[in-house]
């Protein structure tokens, strides 16, 4: 038995049914709603991650693709929680080869994290780690975000650039979140309001309240408010025109 074989084995056995009805509602999985067909055994995310953290040194990518390829939603997180343990493998023993081998094989499987959690727990440990330690790789993220009609995609785009905020670069964010100030869909509008967030949190806010000075009358009112969350209460209201 493989090392992907038996980590399915092991969360298969763990279903849990009322947990998993709870889960499904949660991530929205109805008729319509952006996470319409998923499925879950009704595994908690820190036992998933107690998986990884046993599995991490058997794993292989071939484990991985098999794990990222289940039907259902828990397995394929515990995939590509792997799939950050073997990247993080490669930049610590200087593999610059393989690095750029697991970007590639999670650029090319983003649709299989086709909800929220999927992609804010894992993008910015890979594709924001590389983008980071690359600079000229920046297009790599602008392209995410330019794909109309791709929720997931653009949600890697802007999600994966916490890791630069997290080092102080802040310019391909807003970039991003300018490219998304007329975007349908709310989920986008959440994450890229906490991202501006977290600019003004890591030092960044005069940067920000420029960003809402030209765009606090157009930007999507969700975005708005995650922008601003923190701030004190008369800049909040300022900024929400009360």
């Amino acid at each position: 038995m493989t090392t992907g074989e038996k980590i399915i084995e092991e969360m298969t056995s763990l279903y849990d049914e009322k947990q998993a009805t709870h889960l499904a509602r949660f991530f929205k999985t109805g008729k319509g709603e952006y996470g319409e067909g998923d499925k879950f055994l009704g595994i908690k995310v820190p036992f998933t991650r107690s998986i990884v953290k046993n599995y991490r040194k058997k794993i292989s990518l071939k484990d991985i693709e098999m794990l990222i390829d289940s039907e259902w939603h828990e397995i394929r997180l515990s995939g590509f929680l792997l799939l950050i343990e073997l990247y993080k493998f490669s930049i610590k023993s200087h593999d610059i080869d393989q690095s750029r081998q697991l970007v590639g094989f999670y650029l090319n499987n983003l649709e299989k994290g086709n909800n929220w959690d999927l992609v804010d727990l894992v993008s910015g440990y890979i594709l924001g780690d590389w983008v980071l330690r690359n600079p000229g790789n920046e297009n790599l993220l602008i392209d995410l975000a330019r794909r109309q009609g791709y929720l997931w995609h653009q949600r890697v785009a802007i999600v994966s650039t916490i890791t630069l905020i997290r080092a102080g670069k802040f310019d391909l964010t807003i970039q991003i979140a300018e490219m998304f100030l007329n975007h349908p869909h709310d989920l986008i509008h959440k994450a890229t309001g906490w991202m501006l967030r977290e600019i003004g949190k890591r030092g960044g806010k005069e940067e920000i309240v420029k960003f809402l000075e030209m765009y606090k009358l157009t930007m999507p009112r969700t975005m708005l408010r995650y922008t601003i969350e923190k701030f004190p209460e008369e800049e909040r209201k300022y900024f929400m025109g009360k």
